[in-house]
C-alpha cells in the first residue's frame, strides 16, 4: 500500500531515479541522485519493502552501532523529494536504490504508483556503462526514449536497443506503456578504469539533466573532484607505457569521429550554453555541471582513483558485446551479455542506447 502522508503538493514534478548495480558503471548514476539529495537537502518520504525485492545474500543488509545499540540497515529503494532551486523553481521525486533481485514487474508498478499518486510529469532514468572512451575526454552521454514524439521535441534518440536489459531498461519500458514520458541518460565510463567512485561520469550525468529539465544544480566540490579524478588516472596512465599509448588511441578514434560535429552551427550551440550556464555561477566553486572536462590543475593530488591492477588495454573485439557497470558484489567479465545503453561503434562513438 502507498503512504504518501506529508508530502506537500509537489510543482511541476518530474521523478529522477537511478540504481546501483549493473546499469551503474562506476557508481557514476547513483551518485549523482545521491549529490541532488544533498545539495537540496531532500527528505525521505517512502521506502520500498525490502523483502518483496531484494535476495540478501546477494545484496547483505548492514548491522550498524547507534550509541550503543546494534541496528540493521536493509537494502532497499528510498523516495525523496527536493525542491530545486532558480528563477522557476520545480519539485524532483528522487528515487535511489539498487537493482532488485526479483519481481520488477511489480517493482516497476510500485514506483509508478508513487509517480501517478503525485502527479510526476516525467520519468528521467540515470545510467552508466563501460565504454572504449579516453578519460582525457569530456564524457560521453547519450539521452535516449521509446517515444517517437519525446525523442523530436527533446532532441534525444529514439531507442532501437535489442538485447540483454536492466532495471534501467525495464522501467523505462513500463514507464511507455503506462503512458508516462519516459528518458534516460547513459554515460560512458571508460572500462579501463571503472572501479568507481567517477565524480567526471556523475558530473557530466548532471551536467545533461541540466539541459533537459532546464534547471541549475549546485555542485558543491564535485567538480573539484573531477578533476582530482582526472589527474589520478592521468598519473596511473603515465605510469605504464602501454596503457598511455592504449589511451592515445582511443582519443584519436574519438577526435576522428567527432570531426563532423565541429560546423559553426555546433560551436555556436556550445558556446550558447556556456554563456547560459556561466550567469549567476560566480567564482571556481560555483562552476557548473558543462565544466566536466576541465583538465587536471599543476600539483593536484586524487583520493579518488584505486589502484584495481594493471588496466586491460584492449578495445571491444569485432562482435563484442558493450560492457555494462559492474554487479556490487563482483566485477562482471569483459565477454559478459551487451548491457542496455549506447551501442559503441569501433570508434568509440555510440550509435544507439535502450
Amino acid at each position: 500500500m502507498i503512504e504518501l502522508e506529508g508530502v506537500p503538493e509537489l510543482v511541476d514534478p518530474v521523478m529522477v531515479a537511478a540504481f546501483e548495480g549493473w546499469n551503474d558503471a562506476g557508481d557514476a548514476a547513483s551518485s549523482a541522485v545521491g549529490h541532488l539529495h544533498r545539495e537540496w537537502k531532500g527528505e525521505v518520504f517512502a521506502a520500498l519493502d525490502a523483502e518483496d525485492y531484494y535476495d540478501f545474500q546477494v545484496n547483505r543488509p548492514h548491522v550498524w552501532l547507534d550509541g550503543g545499540v546494534r541496528k540493521i540497515t536493509w537494502p532497499t529503494t528510498r523516495l525523496s523529494v527536493v525542491r530545486t532551486s532558480g528563477d522557476r523553481p520545480r519539485d524532483l521525486v528522487l528515487v535511489r536504490g539498487i537493482e532488485p533481485s526479483m519481481r520488477w514487474r511489480s517493482f516497476c508498478n510500485e514506483l509508478l504508483g508513487f509517480a501517478h499518486e503525485l502527479g510526476v510529469e516525467m520519468v528521467v532514468v540515470l545510467g552508466a556503462l563501460l565504454g572504449d572512451t579516453p578519460h582525457t575526454r569530456p564524457v560521453p552521454v547519450t539521452g535516449v526514449t521509446s517515444d517517437a514524439d519525446l525523442a523530436r521535441t527533446m532532441n534525444l534518440e529514439e531507442s532501437r536497443y535489442e538485447g540483454p536489459t536492466g532495471i534501467v531498461g525495464i522501467l523505462q519500458e513500463a514507464c511507455t506503456h503506462a503512458g508516462v514520458p519516459a528518458v534516460s541518460l547513459w554515460a560512458a565510463v571508460p572500462h579501463y578504469v571503472s572501479q568507481p567512485p567517477n565524480p567526471k561520469a556523475t558530473l557530466a550525468l548532471l551536467n545533461r539533466l541540466e539541459d533537459l529539465l532546464d534547471l541549475r544544480v549546485p555542485l558543491g566540490e564535485l567538480a573539484e573532484d573531477a578533476r582530482a579524478w582526472q589527474v589520478g588516472v592521468d598519473q596511473l596512465a603515465a605510469e605504464d607505457s602501454e596503457v598511455a599509448e592504449y589511451v592515445q588511441s582511443l582519443e584519436e578514434a574519438r577526435d576522428t569521429a567527432e570531426l563532423p560535429e565541429a560546423s559553426g552551427e555546433a560551436i555556436a550551440r556550445e558556446f550558447e550554453r556556456y554563456l547560459r550556464r556561466r550567469d549567476g555561477q560566480p567564482g571556481p566553486a560555483g562552476g557548473t555541471a558543462g565544466e566536466a572536462g576541465l583538465g587536471p590543475e599543476p600539483g593536484a593530488v586524487s583520493p579518488y582513483f584505486r589502484d584495481t591492477g594493471r588496466p586491460r588495454p584492449r578495445g571491444r573485439g569485432p562482435g563484442e558485446p558493450d560492457r555494462p557497470g559492474g554487479d556490487r558484489e563482483q566485477e562482471r567479465p569483459s565477454s559478459s551479455p551487451g548491457a542496455e545503453g549506447p551501442e559503441e561503434d569501433d570508434e568509440g562513438g555510440t550509435e544507439d542506447e535502450g
